[in-house]
């Protein structure tokens, strides 16, 4: 057996966080990804709003990559597909809604015409040998979830993707556990699986549950109601407009993302039943009681709808005293902060606001335990795989599957490289790996100079120093200064450092003068270390010198 014929198992997103799915598998010398998708940024990538993972290693074997088969439209999915196609070059796959999801994409990067992306049906088939891929229709938070069944010489392998086992998903089938029953019956070397609820003992619950839930909360409500939810969740809005129509109010989706979505839906045939919408323009012509209103911003993003209605800033729409908002959604770990801004600018208004700590409002797209068990039960792996979750998640879906009489577990992070076969699953390498920050319309190193920079003076501020020297090396003027970010109690911290500065440079040999370099070093440290002493600040700011001969 060669090592061309051992099966991979690489990820390089999304194992170790939830969030920036990429996955790869490899037989014969060619190579398979799944899915390749973003996260978002936070405050500690400054003027950042995607993370991408970073693909040098498959770009290495680029010309053995066979193709991206897409497991769904989620952004931590889908999402880098345009912006990291034009490294990789090669074919993309995916199921109708995820493939329109993905033209409009690839349509705001001038990549419609060049990639080639192959719509696949529900239920269909890809062969790129020596791989064949299966889609296996299951339900969760999106139009067209798919699990993967992965077929080489070497075994099956089974790639969940996102799932639940919801009863009743609304849009879509419920997931058809005797063709899930039937892929154990055969056989399943390895399953690749959704960590995300793991904690959670029980099962997450149906969208038809939600519904009737809203149905009940918004009967009889007087004032404007305002619910906002995931832009995807197609599902969710098909429950508020029956609400909406049930309680006789009127339908009006704001935000891009959310009307795209819906427009997508309704070109595939989903939605038959929404209502006529109202347009944000007409909203005031109509009494309270019969407004509903669905919107982008659940998780408090600045520049979403619900962010600019709470704040006042949004040139339509103005909330009374006693309207409701209602966040249809769940708190993504690490938003609480930017949603508590919003909610609590809202209550300061005066209006009421239900979250899903309040009220039955919102399931997740993710399995809770009780599902993991079943569909443990029915695959039967010999090789358990966690991912998409943080190591804690991961870590305790390894314990399930042991538990549950999994032979082999094996726990992976971003970067592993796993032989699923032959032998017995274990790690033998390693693969770079790791992040890309778009920073504006450019790929930047997460961890390169430009982000590291702009942290550390969002961190401790900035110091430009400009000295002129005349022809006998004396100063010609008074250095200049520009302060960024730095503490200035008495207003007089210019005037400090500039002396600092003088007195440094007197210091300086004649010798030491002519040379720029050591003039600049040498004041640099000078001011760095007077701008530390004067704040308090464990760290000095950044601080360049600049030296100019007049």
């Amino acid at each position: 057996m060669t090592a061309s014929q051992e099966l991979l198992f690489v990820p390089l997103g999304g194992a170790g966080e939830i969030g920036m799915n990429l996955n790869l598998y490899a037989y014969g010398g060619k190579w398979l990804m799944v899915d390749l998708g973003v996260t978002f940024a936070d405050d500690y990538f400054p003027g950042i709003d995607l993370i991408l993972p970073k693909t040098t290693f498959i770009e290495d074997r680029r010309k053995d990559l066979l193709g991206i088969v897409l497991t769904h439209a989620h952004e931590d999915h889908a999402g880098a597909v345009a912006y990291l196609w034009p490294r990789l070059k090669c074919p993309v796959y995916a199921t109708p809604f995820t493939a329109a999801f993905l033209r409009t994409r690839l349509k705001e990067m001038g990549l419609l015409e060049v990639v080639p992306l192959h719509e696949v049906p529900l239920g269909g088939r890809v062969k790129l040998d020596p791989f064949t891929v299966d889609y296996i229709s299951i339900t969760h938070s999106i139009a067209e979830p798919n699990s993967l069944l992965i077929s080489t010489p070497a075994g099956r392998i089974f790639h969940t993707g996102d799932w639940k086992l919801d009863p009743e998903p609304l849009v879509g089938k419920p997931t058809d556990e005797n063709a899930l029953q039937a892929i154990g019956d055969a056989g399943v070397l390895a399953m690749v699986c959704d960590s995300t609820n793991v904690f959670n003992a029980e099962a997450s619950g149906s969208e038809g549950a939600v519904r009737q839930s809203l149905m009940t909360l918004l009967a009889d409500r007087p004032q404007r109601v305002v619910v906002t939810t995931f832009a995807s969740n197609i599902a969710r809005v098909a429950t508020l407009a029956a609400v909406a129509v049930a309680h006789g109010r009127e339908l009006c989706l704001i935000g891009r993302a959310l009307e795209r979505n819906i427009e997508i839906a309704r070109e595939l045939g989903y939605l038959r039943d929404l209502p006529p919408l109202v347009s944000v323009e007409d909203l005031g012509y109509l009494p309270p009681e019969r407004v509903m209103i669905v919107c982008t911003g659940c998780q408090g993003e600045a520049r979403a709808a619900l962010a600019r209605i709470a704040t006042g800033q949004h040139r339509d729409i103005a909330l009374d005293p006693g309207d409701l908002v209602v966040f249809s959604s769940k708190m993504i770990p690490g938003n609480e902060a930017p949603i508590g801004i919003v909610i609590n600018q809202l209550v300061k208004e005066g209006i009421e606001v239900i979250t899903e700590k309040d009220a039955f409002v919102h399931v997740s797209g993710h399995p809770g335990r009780a599902e993991l068990e079943r569909l443990y039960r029915l695959i039967r792996p010999q090789i358990a795989l966690p991912v998409h979750g943080e190591i804690r998640h991961m870590a305790r879906q390894g314990w399930l599957a042991r538990e549950l009489g999994v032979p082999q577990v094996v726990g992976v992070e971003n970067g592993d490289i796993v032989r699923l076969a032959p032998g017995p699953a274990e790690i033998i390498e390693y693969a770079e790996s790791g992040r890309l920050a778009l920073d504006g319309r450019v790929l930047v190193e997460a961890d390169g100079d430009a982000i590291v920079g702009r942290r550390r003076i969002s961190y401790s501020g900035y110091l430009g120093v400009a000295v002129a020297l005349d022809e006998d090396g004396e100063l010609a003027a008074d250095p200049s200064l520009d302060l960024q970010g730095l503490p200035d109690a008495d207003g007089k911290l210019a005037d400090r450092l500039v002396e600092v500065i003088e007195a440094a440079y007197e210091k300086l040999k004649p010798a030491e003068r002519r040379d720029d370099a050591k003039v600049a070093e040498h004041l640099r440290v000078a001011a760095r270390r007077a701008a530390k002493e004067a704040t308090g600040k464990e760290t000095g700011p950044i601080t360049k010198v600049h030296v100019l001969r007049v």
